[in-house]
């Protein structure tokens, strides 16, 4: 499975909440780093992570390219509780090697967010 093929796949199957599923498509030597946060999970742990995250609704695609042995993936994902709705955007980068992602490095905001005063220019 090239690149593209395989980060669909694995984002198709976190948004339907198919926890296990989301093996066939990570390599046994998987790693994926969140850079927002400092953290790296091997394969086991990411699934783990995914599936234990409170209050995880949807993951839709927005926008995703890729050839043979890389991928980009930006993504909208909702969290819902009893507070309301939450929304995240995820910029995901995966790399394959034997048609399984072998490495993603992923990078979450929230959104909805304010530019800190003074870092944009003035009005026309």
């Amino acid at each position: 499975m090239d690149a593209d093929a395989a980060l669909r796949g694995l984002m198709t199957v976190i948004d339907e909440h198919r926890w296990s599923a989301m093996a066939d498509f990570l390599h046994r030597d998987f790693e994926c780093e969140l850079v927002h946060t400092g953290e790296t999970f091997d394969r086991d742990g990411w699934i783990r992570m995914n599936a234990e995250y409170p209050d995880f609704d949807r993951l839709q695609i927005v926008e995703l390219v890729g050839d043979s042995d890389r991928a980009a993936c930006r993504s909208h994902v909702t969290s819902k509780n009893a507070s309301g709705t939450q929304h995240f955007e995820c910029a995901s980068f995966a790399q394959v090697q034997e048609g399984l992602i072998i490495r993603l490095t992923e990078v979450w905001t929230d959104v909805n967010q304010v530019a800190p005063p003074g870092t944009r220019p003035a009005g026309p």
